[in-house]
């Protein structure tokens, strides 16, 4: 693809605006992008996804700066190291800062629980199981609308799936 603004170099930097709904869409070379205005070079930019990770980790969920943090149990590392480096010392910091990562999820993710796909080469229970999950949540809704008859239908695909799983 061609530089939109020159036409003449290949364009390498590509970026997409929003401003007030209205989406526009720029495909430019860097000398371009840097005459605009538009070129952010990420190694000389002072962005990182570390600084990122950063800003909000030293934030908790009602906005306000994490003061005292705790160590470790397992390996000694701080919260606030781990917000500097984005990394954690060992798994055992996966528990032990639990309650300030569960926020941090919710702001990135929009929830502290995985919902995502599950890679096919991995044990079908896994999707089962989450079949199994989404029945039985149909399942409570459709008993609460009192459709009685299509809750029979799904305790019988919940009952079956039960027994394949079993077996």
């Amino acid at each position: 693809m061609k530089c939109e603004e020159c036409g003449q170099r290949p364009a390498t930097v590509h970026f997409t605006k929003i401003i007030q709904g209205e989406k526009t869409e720029a495909h430019l070379c860097e000398s371009c992008a840097r005459e605009k205005g538009e070129w952010m070079n990420p190694s000389t930019a002072g962005f990182s996804l570390n600084s990122l990770l950063s800003g909000l980790l030293n934030f908790d969920s009602a906005g306000t700066p994490v003061a005292a943090v705790p160590r470790c149990g397992n390996c000694g590392m701080t919260y606030s190291q781990f917000s500097e480096s984005g990394r954690f010392g060992c798994a055992e910091c996966y528990t032990h800062f639990q309650s300030r990562l569960d926020p941090l999820m919710r702001k990135i993710h929009g929830s502290a629980t995985h919902a995502g796909k599950v890679p096919q080469r991995t044990n079908s229970k896994i999707r089962t199981k989450r079949e199994l999950d989404k029945l039985r949540a149909q399942l409570q809704s459709v008993i609460q609308a009192e459709k009685f008859e299509e809750a029979a239908v799904l305790r019988d695909k919940i009952r079956e799936i039960e027994q394949q799983l079993e077996s």
